[in-house]
């Protein structure tokens, strides 16, 4: 499964072009060698660590530091590095949050602005032309990977073979198992776990393998994870609870909540990953 995500190109892409941006320091004057080689060491450490996965962090407005570093190198030596402002149009390409979104366009547009005076008014015109054009069918590729991305974790398992899913399957499931608990008389049970950032998914790994087949562990942000369970009554939920609460770290944060008092709607996810663990009950 290595080439799963398809990283090597890009992982390739990225060494190529820290290698061309360090041939291109030697002759530059040193503001512009010092923003040079902090781009070239950035582009190194990303090929290195790059892992399009299921553990990529959507919430991480990491497009900040490439556009502040594309800006730099403009800035520095506009006479210099002016080809690189066709790289806004690569950078827009990048799925991003809308602030971010703003504050690339706002740095593409003052690297428009910096290297006018290298250009005639004609020449320059069509560039700014020519690059909006490019830029805005970059966003458009980008806010339709954005829509299918999450089309997809709506629907599918965040890791094939866990019963691992996104928290907006957990509002569909509420229903269902609550309807399942009033039918069979068993006892159902909403477990919220909140975490470290840094324990998320080893947390819901091991999640996943201290409940049954049937059950499912949802992702509901970067730091908090829930379970549905069912049990024959309320004092075997708790004897699992409890079983689960040993077997997970002491830092762990962990809620249980009667299924039956969550109310099964959108506001809900927004109530269990903003509150405390301890106010969650009573408030559902």
């Amino acid at each position: 499964m290595q080439n799963k995500y398809k990283i090597r190109l890009l992982r390739a892409n990225l060494l190529a072009a820290a290698v061309a941006l360090a041939l291109w320091t030697p002759a530059a004057p040193p503001s512009a060698a010092l923003v040079l080689w902090l781009s070239v060491g950035w582009l190194f450490i990303t090929a290195l660590l790059l892992d399009f996965s299921h553990r990529y962090s959507r919430g991480r407005p990491w497009q900040l530091l490439p556009g502040a570093l594309l800006l730099g190198l403009i800035a520095v030596a506009p006479e210099r590095h002016g080809l690189l402002i066709w790289a806004w149009a690569a950078l827009f390409m990048l799925p991003q949050m809308s602030w971010v979104a703003a504050f690339n366009i706002s740095a593409g547009l003052l690297s428009a602005v910096l290297i006018a005076p290298q250009l005639s008014t004609p020449a320059w015109l069509l560039m700014v032309v020519s690059l909006t054009i490019l830029c805005l069918l970059a966003l458009a590729r980008a806010q339709q990977l954005i829509d299918m991305n999450g089309a997809i974790r709506q629907r599918l398992r965040l890791i094939p073979g866990l019963n691992l899913w996104a928290g907006e399957q957990l509002v569909r499931d509420i229903h269902r198992e609550q309807t399942r608990c009033a039918r069979e008389g068993i006892y159902g049970e909403l477990l919220v776990v909140h975490v470290k950032r840094h324990q998320l998914w080893p947390t819901a790994k091991k999640l996943c393998e201290l409940t049954h087949d049937f059950e499912n562990v949802y992702r509901l942000n970067g730091t908090t994870l829930a379970t549905l369970m069912l049990s024959r009554s309320a004092l075997e939920a708790q004897d699992r609870s409890q079983a689960i609460s040993t077997a997970l770290p002491d830092n762990i944060a962990i809620d249980p909540i009667e299924l039956m008092d969550v109310a099964p709607n959108a506001s809900t996810l927004t109530t269990l990953t903003r509150q405390p663990a301890g106010a969650l009950r009573g408030q559902l």
